[in-house]
């Protein structure tokens, strides 16, 4: 990675901070030392520093993106038409998760971080499926290597899914990740934190579920699961269940959530606990109608993850525009129904803006470091070009970056005051390397398992005409 001198001032930008209490500029520059941002203001008068021109640019702090299956960019768009259950059937119960290497993984959490950053998205959580010791100590390196900034949230293993993924499953998690915590995450103070990706009490026993979120909070990690969704949401009311128990909390993290009741949003709300909303996976595969408006309702702050790239993009750009469109027609489709119009939106840009930066930060215990360009935290920022042909002119900073923006208009990333991308690229990255590992791992995993249904892998020298 590029360090940059100790002292750098981003001169002349758009600034959204995303701190209520700082609010938004027009024009001013942000003032950078030792990794942490020190001062934003207009016309900041610093003789010493190196400056990087922001001028015709908006800038705000990096993205958050609270759930992704980082690995899982080698097998990228292969799920183009891919239902859950097709996705569980492929990569958890029908075994090629259960094919992968150390190298397979490490290749894929490398590939997927880089994809993030180029994107914006400095912050990450990683809901890992680990095979081995082997596997888990190469997804952290990959993580290390890409310079972002991750939750590594260690969860059971792909190999075997069938035994771990039960609703009668009495199999506890991992105790590797105990030392994975020793080895990697003995300090707050660096990139990388530790989570804990556990299956939660619709896909494992109560009795499991309870070991599970005690190991997590023995570690001090935040623990993630996927529940209240799909069919079953409605029937099991797992969160009612988890907050009766005095389980839920600021260090519990719910994926998903789609098919819960208004009590549930409200008792989410009350505890602190943070949602993951994959709008765009959960539209397309039948996770549910998202989450987003009706937590928002109940007093919650919805957070914003990507999920699978085997399905979607792995930018925070669509993400945003699908949970802001999504919750609007949520909303206008009964007034549309009583034969009237639509009058105000029901939620705003600037705070789904929140839901992909600070309240994210939030989710990941990380509001402290990131999330707002806040002068203390470290300087996770994002520069957009807004003299591109799709933003220019911009009238609506906000409103330009939630509904209008796209990766290609990210013209410059930081990650604690270093450089990872500069001027549309991304620094020191080898991709002949990077493409040809990738290449290879798909290769191998498509070779072992079979080519999944709807994934069409081309071959160097050949042409394939699809039927």
């Amino acid at each position: 990675m590029v360090t940059l001198s100790e002292k750098v001032l981003i001169r002349n930008g758009c600034v959204l901070t995303m701190d209520d209490s700082l609010g938004n500029f027009e024009n001013a520059d942000i003032l950078i030392e030792n990794g942490k941002i020190t001062a934003v203001q207009p016309g900041l008068d610093v003789s010493d520093a190196e400056i990087v021109d922001a001028t015709g640019m908006i800038v705000l702090p990096g993205f958050v993106d609270t759930h992704r299956h980082v690995w899982e960019s080698v097998i990228r768009n292969a799920g183009a038409d891919w239902s859950l259950q097709t996705y569980l059937g492929h990569l958890y119960f029908g075994g090629l998760g259960g094919k992968l290497r150390p190298e397979d993984v490490y290749i894929g959490n490398l590939l997927g971080a880089l994809e993030a950053l180029d994107a914006g998205i400095t912050s990450l959580l990683d809901w890992s499926m680990v095979n081995s010791p082997e596997h888990g100590d190469e997804m952290v390196r990959a993580l290390q290597e890409s310079g972002i900034r991750a939750v590594f949230a260690h969860g059971t293993p792909l190999l075997g899914a069938g035994d771990f993924w039960s609703r009668d499953s009495q199999l506890t998690h991992s105790h590797d990740a105990k030392r994975l915590k020793e080895k990697y995450f003995s300090s707050t103070d660096q990139l990388l934190t530790m989570g804990l990706a556990i299956r939660g009490p619709e896909f494992s026993s109560w009795e499991a579920t309870l070991h599970d979120i005690k190991l997590a909070r023995e570690l001090d990690a935040i623990c993630s699961m996927h529940v209240g969704f799909g069919s079953w949401g409605f029937v099991d009311h797992s969160i009612e269940k988890m907050y009766e128990a005095g389980l839920l909390g600021p260090d519990m993290n719910l994926v998903h959530s789609n098919s819960i009741t208004d009590e549930a949003c409200r008792m989410i709300a009350e505890t602190g606990t943070s949602v993951s909303v994959t709008p765009e996976v959960e539209m397309m595969m039948g996770h549910g109608y998202p989450l987003t408006g009706r937590l928002f309702e109940q007093g919650g702050r919805p957070t914003i993850g990507i999920d699978v790239v085997t399905s979607t993009g792995g930018d925070m750009f669509a993400q945003m525009k699908f949970a802001i469109q999504a919750d609007r027609q949520r909303v206008n489709a009964p007034i549309l129904g009583r034969g009237e119009m639509p009058d105000k939106l029901n939620i705003s840009a600037r705070e789904v803006l929140k839901f992909a930066t600070i309240d994210g930060a939030r989710a990941l215990g990380l509001e402290s470091k990131v999330g707002s360009l806040t002068p203390g935290k470290q300087a996770d920022i994002v520069m957009i070009r807004a003299t591109d042909i799709n933003l220019t002119p911009v009238n609506d900073p906000i409103g330009a970056v939630v509904l209008c923006a796209h990766t290609g208009n990210v013209d410059s990333v930081f990650v604690a005051g270093r450089a990872v991308k500069r001027g549309g690229r991304l620094l020191d990255v080898d991709m002949g390397r990077i493409s040809a590992l990738a290449a290879k791992t798909r290769d191998y995993i498509f070779a072992e398992y079979g080519v999944p249904e709807g994934a069409w892998p081309l071959q160097q020298g050949t042409t394939t005409a699809q039927s």
